[in-house]
C-alpha cells in the first residue's frame, strides 16, 4: 500500500502559460520518467454513493470529503490502483492498492468481495466503506499529465490537459470511449504537491503564471 499526505494547490492556466512554465521545469527539476514527449494518460473511475454524497460535498465546499477511483494508465494495463483520497483543507491524504485488471474489472462490477481477499488494511476498508453507503461507478475521467518532481518536501509539479469524460461507458479498459471535453482546450489544470513549505525557486515558477489557486475537481466537472 502506498500512502502520501502533502498539501495540494490547483491552478488553472492557459495553454501559452503551460508551454511556458513547462520549459522553465524541465530545466530546474527532474521529470517524471513516464512523460515521454508529450506527458503520459490516466484515466480514473470515479466511485460516489448511491445520493452523490462526494460530489454534492465536493460541490458545497465541505471541508474534509473523500473520493473513491480505479485509476490505470491506458486500456492495455493489466493492472490498476484503487485509490481513497481524503481531504482536509488544502492537505491531502492519499493511500492507493494496487489491483489486477479483473480484481477491477470486479469492483467496477460491484463485487467488492475481491477485497476481502487482500491483507492490506486499505482493502478492508475500502471494502466496508463501498459496501455500507452504497458506492458506485459514475464517471471516467482521461487527460494527459506532464509531471516533474523536485527532492525537497516531496515536491510535485503536474500540468494536466485534454481533459475528457464519459458516463456513457464505465469500462476502464475499454478501448473505444465515446469521450466528451470537460475543459475549456486552451486550459490547462497545474497541481503544487509538497509537504511543509516550497522554497522560494518553486514559488518563482508559479508566479510566473496569472493564476490564483483554485478549486478545480475534475470528478466534478466530469459529473
Amino acid at each position: 500500500m502506498l500512502q502520501v499526505l502533502r498539501t495540494e494547490k490547483k491552478y488553472a492556466i492557459t495553454l501559452d502559460e503551460y508551454y511556458h512554465v513547462k520549459d522553465k521545469l524541465r530545466k530546474l527539476l527532474a521529470e517524471d520518467p513516464h512523460n515521454g514527449k508529450d506527458g503520459y494518460l490516466i484515466r480514473s473511475l470515479y466511485f460516489d454513493t448511491f445520493d452523490d454524497t462526494d460530489y454534492e460535498e465536493k460541490l458545497a465546499g465541505v471541508e474534509t470529503r473523500r473520493k473513491v477511483r480505479l485509476r490505470c494508465y491506458g486500456s492495455n494495463d493489466n493492472r490498476a490502483k484503487l485509490e481513497l483520497k481524503q481531504k482536509q483543507g488544502d492537505l491531502q491524504l492519499k493511500r492507493s492498492l494496487s489491483l489486477s485488471r479483473s480484481d477491477a474489472q470486479a469492483l467496477t462490477a460491484g463485487c467488492y468481495d475481491v477485497l476481502l481477499t487482500k491483507k492490506e488494511p486499505l482493502a478492508l476498508e475500502c471494502y466496508g466503506l463501498m459496501q455500507t453507503r452504497f458506492y458506485r461507478p459514475k464517471v471516467i475521467i482521461e487527460y494527459k499529465r506532464t509531471a516533474f518532481i523536485a527532492r525537497e518536501n516531496d515536491i510535485r509539479i503536474t500540468l494536466d490537459k485534454d481533459v475528457v469524460s464519459t458516463q456513457a461507458c464505465l469500462d476502464l479498459f475499454s478501448e473505444e470511449l465515446q469521450v466528451c471535453p470537460v475543459m475549456d482546450p486552451f486550459n490547462v489544470v497545474m497541481e503544487v504537491k509538497y509537504n511543509g513549505f516550497l522554497p522560494s525557486y518553486i514559488k518563482d515558477i508559479i508566479c510566473m503564471v496569472n493564476a490564483s489557486s483554485v478549486s478545480i475537481g475534475k470528478y466534478a466537472l466530469g459529473r
